[in-house]
């Protein structure tokens, strides 16, 4: 028990990992072997990069101790600015650095109000979700823009692999998970978040710029989600409004449920992705067993109040128990 404890400490997402293991084999044996067909999983892992990218954002700031509701909001405007600007003839690349500096602008401005006026970022990000959703409306003009035709599309949507079994998108998601999960665990940086959100004063009396560093996590979440937004866009193949709307929970529950601590100092990019994973495996599962999708949220919830309580109460416990060398 105490080598578990030691354990859970050092990995939390070790337990959202053999939940997920063990409900794909739960929804294999329901679902007659459909669950883990190759089919199946191109549509499953078609979709999780886009739900994933901004999880990894949403992980990072939860690392950093904040939270931003405002990441379904970006997800559509994102898109939504590229479009209306590709529209007038500006050209994708282009398009591409205004609608990421946008995401910058909102990050920058979500940090800045948090943090000058010591607002809870609850409230920051609520705000600017219902700021960022009506601009996207507005841009918008009632009616989605069409994309133009020569876009490169292929660079985020077409089927690669073994079979053909991930979508390009994929390859961006495991190479932006793969950056990010270094910067957090081998950069200054990186330890500078867990510290941060760990005790925050303490931080601050060792020299850590914790402003700069907030900052930098409300950015860095933005920047994921709007890039999320567009490949979800190229994949669909219209930029509409509605899209990315209740991801913001989504998200914080998938983080939640890959062990990341509501209190900050605690998580992994990998817990993210777990979280991402068994969201979409239970949503995917309980189609497959046929089973009545509106038991999903209930699903969710009940698992997002599940890990919180369990996540509370062996960090307790470990704290309490001395472990041997």
């Amino acid at each position: 028990m105490k080598r578990f404890l030691k354990i859970y400490m050092d990995k939390p997402e070790l337990a959202a990992l053999i939940l997920l293991l063990l409900l794909m084999g739960i929804f294999q044996s329901q679902s007659e072997g459909v669950f883990l067909s190759l089919d199946n999983l191109r549509g499953v892992l078609g979709i999780l990069p886009e739900m994933a990218l901004v999880a990894i954002g949403v992980t990072v700031l939860m690392i950093c101790g904040e939270f931003d509701l405002s990441v379904g909001a970006v997800f559509a405007l994102m898109p939504m600015s590229m479009a209306v600007l590709m529209v007038t003839g500006i050209s994708f690349p282009l398009a591409l650095i205004a609608g990421l500096l946008v995401c910058v602008a909102i990050g920058l401005l979500n940090g800045f109000l948090t943090i000058r006026f010591a607002i809870p970022s609850f409230i920051t990000t609520l705000g600017m979700m219902f700021v960022a959703r009506s601009l996207t409306v507005v841009i918008s003009g009632g009616f989605p823009p069409l994309l133009p035709a020569d876009l490169p599309t292929w660079l985020f949507t077409s089927f690669v692999g073994p079979g053909e079994l991930v979508r390009m998108s994929f390859i961006w998601f495991l190479a932006i998970a793969g950056l990010v999960s270094l910067l957090l665990s081998r950069t200054n940086l990186g330890n500078w978040i867990r510290a941060t959100g760990g005790f925050l004063p303490a931080a601050a009396a060792l020299g850590i710029p914790t402003a700069r560093v907030k900052i930098a996590c409300f950015i860095l979440c933005s920047v994921l989600s709007g890039f999320a937004g567009l490949i979800q866009v190229l994949r669909l193949g219209s930029p509409l409004p509605s899209i990315g709307e209740g991801m913001e929970l989504q998200a914080v529950a998938a983080a939640v449920i890959g062990g990341t601590a509501l209190t900050g100092g605690v998580g992994a990019v990998l817990g993210g992705i777990v979280g991402v994973a068994l969201i979409r495996v239970i949503d995917n599962g309980l189609v497959l067993s046929q089973v009545d999708a509106n038991w999903f949220k209930f699903a969710i919830g009940s698992l997002t109040i599940f890990a919180v309580v369990a996540n509370s109460w062996l960090r307790k416990r470990a704290k309490s128990i001395k472990v041997e060398v």
